[in-house]
C-alpha cells in the first residue's frame, strides 16, 4: 500500500510538472529554441513552409501578318457584289471580317501580297504569283508554329513550302532579275545564297580544317618574313649603290 501511494505521488508530481513545462514554453517561445522546465523539453510548434508564387514571365507576342485587316473590311466572296455596299450595318458586319474565320482573312491578305507582285489583272499563275502565294502561307505557318511548337505536321508543310519558294526565286532571279528585285522589295524576302555544297561537320574533318587553317596561317607568316627581307635588301643595295655614286 506505501509502495502504491508513493508511485501515485511521483506520477502526479511528473504530470504536474510536464504541464507546468507546456505551459511556460508556449508562453515564452519567440526564437527556435524552445524552453525547459525540470528537465522536460516543450514541444515546437509545427513550422509550416509555403510554396513561393512561381514568376509569370510574359512572352511577347509577334505581330501578325493579318492584323493590318480592318474588321469592317468584307469578305472576299462579296467584296465584289454590289448590293453587299448598300445593305444595313447589320448584314455588312455579318459579311465584314469582324465576324470572318481565319481562311477569310488569309485569302484577303494573299490577295493583297499577289495585288503587289501580279504582272497585269489577268495574271494569277506566274512565278511572282507562286511566290507571293507561298509567302502567305509560309507566315502562316511561322505564326502557326510559333503557338504550337510542336506540331510537326505543319513544320514539316512549312519546310516544304520554303523549299519551293527558294526554287521559284532561283529560277526568277537567273530569268529576270529585275522582277526578283520587284518582289523580294514588294514581299520583304531576304534572299540568302545556298551553299556551295553540304558536307556532313564530322570531328575528323573539323580536326583536319582546324590543322590546314594552322598550316594556312604559318605559311603566310613565313612568305610575309622572305617579304620582308628581300625589301629590306633590295634597299640596303640601293643605299649602298647611292654610296658608291
Amino acid at each position: 500500500m506505501a509502495l502504491r501511494a508513493v508511485l501515485k505521488s511521483s506520477a502526479g508530481a511528473l504530470l504536474e510538472s510536464c504541464l507546468k513545462a507546456r505551459s511556460c514554453g508556449s508562453a515564452s517561445l519567440s526564437g527556435p529554441r524552445a524552453g525547459c522546465v525540470a528537465g522536460v523539453f516543450a514541444a515546437l510548434p509545427p513550422v509550416r513552409q509555403y510554396a513561393r508564387g512561381a514568376k509569370t514571365v510574359k512572352k511577347t507576342v509577334p505581330q501578325s501578318q493579318l492584323s493590318d485587316l480592318p474588321p469592317t473590311m468584307l469578305k472576299m466572296d462579296y467584296s465584289a457584289v454590289p448590293l453587299a455596299q448598300t445593305t444595313d450595318d447589320v448584314v455588312k458586319r455579318l459579311l465584314s471580317l469582324e465576324l470572318g474565320c481565319h481562311t477569310d482573312k488569309l485569302k484577303l491578305k494573299t490577295e493583297q501580297l499577289i495585288a503587289k507582285v501580279q504582272r497585269d489583272e489577268n495574271d494569277h499563275s506566274s512565278v511572282e504569283v507562286r511566290v507571293a502565294i507561298l509567302t502567305a502561307r509560309i507566315r502562316n505557318y511561322q505564326e502557326h508554329l510559333q503557338k504550337h511548337p510542336k506540331d510537326k505536321a505543319n513544320k514539316r508543310r512549312m519546310l516544304m513550302a520554303i523549299d519551293r519558294r527558294k526554287k521559284h526565286l532561283k529560277n526568277l532571279r537567273l530569268v529576270h532579275y529585275e522582277a526578283f528585285e520587284r518582289v523580294c522589295e514588294q514581299l520583304g524576302i531576304t534572299y540568302t545564297f545556298p551553299p556551295e555544297y553540304y558536307r556532313w561537320a564530322t570531328r575528323r574533318w573539323l580536326a583536319k580544317k582546324a590543322f590546314c587553317i594552322k598550316v594556312f596561317k604559318e605559311v603566310q607568316k613565313q612568305k610575309a618574313e622572305k617579304r620582308l627581307q628581300m625589301k629590306q635588301s633590295v634597299a640596303s643595295k640601293e643605299t649602298e649603290a647611292a654610296k658608291a655614286q
